[in-house]
C-alpha cells in the first residue's frame, strides 16, 4: 500500500517535539536526576499555554497553544494517576515482604546446595529472582538478593561478575510475568486503559512472560554464561578484591613525634595529606570510629589508607615508623569487634549522596565509617576520593564499627553487598505479609476491585498487621520513581492532544509499504528497546505507546498487540548500565565495563525481539479480533 504524511505540522507539534528532544538529551546525559528532568518537562508543558497567550497578545503568534484540556488539571494528572498510586502501593507491599526476611531465608536455603558449582549458583540466582520479580518490584528484588548472590559467589569460589549481571537480567524478564512485576507494566496498563479502554489484567501476558523467561534463562545458562566476563577474581579477602595492598599500612607513633598530646581529629583527620585513619591499636586493644576525640600517645599503632609517596612524606613530617612484618588485610581490619567491620556498599537510586562527594556529605562524621576505596564499573579509585561526586551504582569499600555497618545496612541510601546478620527481621509476620500480597493479586486477578484499590488496601494492611511500622512507609517508597511517573505522564497526554503522536505514527506507517504487520510490530519493539537503553523505561513507554496506538489504527492492526510490544521492550533494557536501575545496582559490585552490557545484552535483546514479536502475533494476533 502507499502511505503519505497527512498530519499538518502545527506550532503545538513543534513545541512538543522540541520539549521531547530536550527531555531525551537530559534523560540520556543525566545532568540532573531523571525525576527532576521529568518534573521539568511537566512544568515546561504547563508554561506553554500562558506563554503562547502572551505571544498572541503581542501579535507574535496567531493563536494560543493548548496542550491540556482542562488546564492545568490534565497537566497535573500524573500525581493522581492510577499508575502512580499503584506503583507507590507496590513499593510498600514489597517493603512489607522484605521486612519479614523471607527472601533472605530463601537465599540461605539455596546456598546450602549450590556449593562451589557455578552452574548451580547461576541456576539458583535466576531461579529465585525471576519468579520473585513477578510479584514484588524487580528493583527491590535485586536490592534484596544482591548481598545473597555476592555471598553465594564468595562461599563457592566464583567470581561475582559471573552471577550479578544475570541477576539483573533475570529480574527484568521476571518482571514480565505479571502486571505488578514492574512500574513499566503498571504505567503501560494505565495508558492502554486510557487510549483503547483495555487495561491489563493481572495475568494478561503471563503466558508470554513465561516463554520469554524460559528463553532468557536458557540463554543466560549457555551463551550468556560464556559471554559474561570474570571481571572480579574469586576472592576470600575484600582488600585483595580492591587491590589495596599498596594502600594499607600500619604505623607506630615514635616517642619524639610532634603528634603526641594532639587529638586525632586535628592531627591526622584534618590534614593536608591524602590519608585516612582506619583504626587505632593501643595496648593490644583495637579502636574504631569515632577516633577524632582520642589523644595520641607514644606507641600508638594506626592503620592507614594512603599511597606510598604520601606515606614517605607522612613518616618524615609526623614522626611515625612503619610497623614491620604486618599485612593489613581483611582479617586485620575485622579484628576490632565480633561483627563485620569491612563491607562493600553500593550507592542506591534515590540516594541523598548522589551528586555529593565524601567531603561535602561529611561521610566519615555522619556514618562513623571510613571509605578505603571506590569502584565505578571496572575503575578502582584508592586515593584522593574525598571530592569525587558519587553516582548511582558506585561501590565503596567501607571499614567501620559493627553498629555503624548495621546502620548503613538499614539506610536506604545504600545496598550493603554482603549479608549482614540482622536481628530485626519480623519472621513471625512471614505468613501475614505473603497472605496480604496473595490477596492483593487475587482481588485484582478476579476483577473484584481494580489493582490500584487492592494494592492500596494491601499497603494499609501491611501497617495494620504490623508487618510495617507507620514511619517505614515513607522509606519504602522510591520517590524518584513516583515523581518520574508523575512528570512524564503529562508528556504522553501532550503528544496525543497536539497530534505529535499521530505525526510520528504517519512516518512509522510508511514502513508498512515494504514490511508486513509483524515486521512493523518488530520495528516498534526494536525502537522502544533502543530508546529504553538510553533513557528511562517509563519515559519510553509514555513516548512510544501513543505512537504505537496511532500506527496500529492507521494500519488496521491490533492496537493491543502493539501496546504489548512496547511494554515488553521497555521492560528489557539489557545493553547499557543506565538502561535500567538493576543494571546500575550490579555495575560496581560486578566490576563491569560499559561494553560488557552490550556484549552480553545485545544478543539477548535481539533474541527477545524475535521471540516477543512472534509470541505476540501467535497469542493475540496482529489484526483486530473479529
Amino acid at each position: 500500500m502507499s502511505s503519505e504524511v497527512v498530519v499538518a505540522i502545527t506550532p503545538s507539534i513543534v513545541v512538543v517535539f522540541a520539549i521531547i528532544l530536550l527531555a531525551l538529551v537530559f534523560f540520556a546525559t543525566e545532568p540532573v536526576p531523571v525525576d527532576i528532568t521529568a518534573l521539568g518537562v511537566m512544568v515546561t508543558l504547563m508554561l506553554v499555554q500562558p506563554a503562547s497567550e502572551w505571544l498572541v497578545s503581542a501579535n507574535l503568534l496567531a493563536e494560543p497553544i493548548m496542550l491540556f484540556d482542562p488546564y492545568p488539571r490534565q497537566a497535573l494528572s500524573g500525581f493522581a494517576s492510577t499508575a502512580t498510586l499503584t506503583v507507590l502501593a507496590m513499593f510498600i507491599l514489597s517493603e512489607g515482604v522484605q521486612r519479614t526476611g523471607v527472601v533472605q531465608l530463601l537465599g540461605a536455603k539455596i546456598s546450602s546446595f549450590t556449593g562451589n558449582s557455578e552452574s548451580r549458583q547461576l541456576g539458583a540466582t535466576i531461579g529465585v529472582v525471576a519468579p520473585i520479580s513477578g510479584f514484588i518490584n524487580n528493583t527491590a528484588a535485586v536490592a534484596i538478593l544482591l548481598p545473597m548472590v555476592s555471598d553465594l559467589a564468595e562461599r563457592g569460589g566464583t567470581s561475582p561478575s559471573k552471577l550479578l549481571l544475570p541477576l539483573s537480567y533475570a529480574s527484568m524478564f521476571g518482571g514480565t510475568l505479571t502486571l505488578i512485576g514492574t512500574s513499566t507494566n503498571i504505567l503501560a496498563s494505565d495508558l492502554s486503559g486510557r487510549l483503547i479502554n483495555r487495561p491489563f489484567t493481572m495475568f494478561e501476558f503471563t503466558e508470554l512472560g513465561l516463554i520469554v523467561s524460559v528463553v532468557g534463562t536458557v540463554y543466560l545458562l549457555t551463551v550468556g554464561r560464556w559471554l559474561t566476563p570474570e571481571r572480579i577474581k574469586p576472592r576470600r579477602d575484600l582488600t585483595e578484591e580492591f587491590e589495596m595492598s599498596d594502600y594499607l599500612t600500619e604505623v607506630t607513633v615514635r616517642s619524639d613525634s610532634p603528634l603526641i598530646g594532639q587529638r586525632v581529629q586535628r592531627a591526622l583527620v584534618e590534614t593536608e595529606f591524602d590519608v585516612d585513619l582506619i583504626q587505632l591499636i593501643r595496648d593490644g586493644q583495637v579502636f574504631l570510629e569515632p577516633l577524632g576525640p582520642k589523644e595520641i600517645q607514644a606507641g600508638d599503632v594506626f592503620a592507614l589508607r594512603t599511597d606510598r609517596d604520601t606515606l614517605v612524606e607522612l613518616l618524615d613530617v609526623e614522626g611515625l615508623d612503619i610497623v614491620p612484618n604486618v599485612t593489613v588485610d581483611e582479617a586485620e581490619l575485622e579484628a576490632g569487634e565480633a561483627g563485620q567491620n569491612l563491607v562493600e556498599i553500593v550507592v542506591a537510586p534515590g540516594s541523598s549522596l548522589i551528586g555529593e562527594s565524601l567531603a561535602s556529605a561529611s561521610f566519615r562524621q555522619r556514618y562513623n565509617a571510613t571509605v578505603l576505596a571506590l569502584r565505578r564499573g571496572e575503575e578502582l579509585i584508592r586515593r584522593r576520593m574525598d571530592n569525587i561526586s558519587l553516582r548511582v551504582g558506585d561501590t565503596l569499600l567501607i571499614q567501620g564499627a559493627t553498629d555503624s555497618i548495621e546502620r548503613l545496612d538499614n539506610n536506604r541510601d545504600f545496598i550493603v553487598a554482603q549479608e549482614i546478620e540482622r536481628h530485626d527481621y519480623r519472621e513471625e509476620k512471614i505468613p501475614v505479609a505473603l497472605g496480604i500480597v496473595l490477596l492483593v493479586v487475587a482481588l485484582a486477578a478476579l476483577n473484584i476491585v481494580p489493582i490500584v484499590v487492592s494494592a492500596l488496601a494491601g499497603a494499609l494492611a501491611m501497617v495494620v498487621t504490623k508487618c510495617l511500622r507507620p514511619p517505614e512507609l515513607y522509606d519504602a517508597v522510591q520517590w524518584d520513581v513516583i515523581f518520574l511517573l508523575a512528570g512524564v505522564i503529562p508528556l504522553g497526554i501532550a503528544m496525543e492532544n497536539s497530534a505529535a503522536a499521530a505525526l510520528l505514527a504517519e512516518f512509522v506507517v510508511m514502513t508498512g509499504d515494504f514490511l508486513s504487520l509483524v515486521g512493523v510490530l518488530a520495528v516498534f519493539y526494536l525502537v522502544t528497546a533502543l530508546l529504553t537503553n538510553v533513557i528511562s523505561n517509563n519515559a519510553s513507554v509514555v513516548l512510544m505507546i501513543p505512537v504505537a496506538v496511532d500506527t496500529a489504527e492507521t494500519l488496521g492492526a491490533n492496537t493491543f498487540a502493539f501496546i504489548l510490544a512496547v511494554t515488553f521492550a521497555a521492560s528489557t533494557a539489557f545493553m547499557t548500565p543506565v538502561g535500567y536501575q538493576t543494571n546500575l545496582f550490579v555495575y560496581g559490585p560486578g566490576g563491569y565495563r560499559f561494553t560488557d552490557y552490550l556484549r552480553v545484552g545485545a544478543p539477548l535483546q535481539l533474541l527477545f525481539a524475535a521471540v516477543t514479536t512472534v509470541g505476540i502475533a501467535a497469542l493475540w494476533g496482529v489484526t483486530p479480533p473479529a
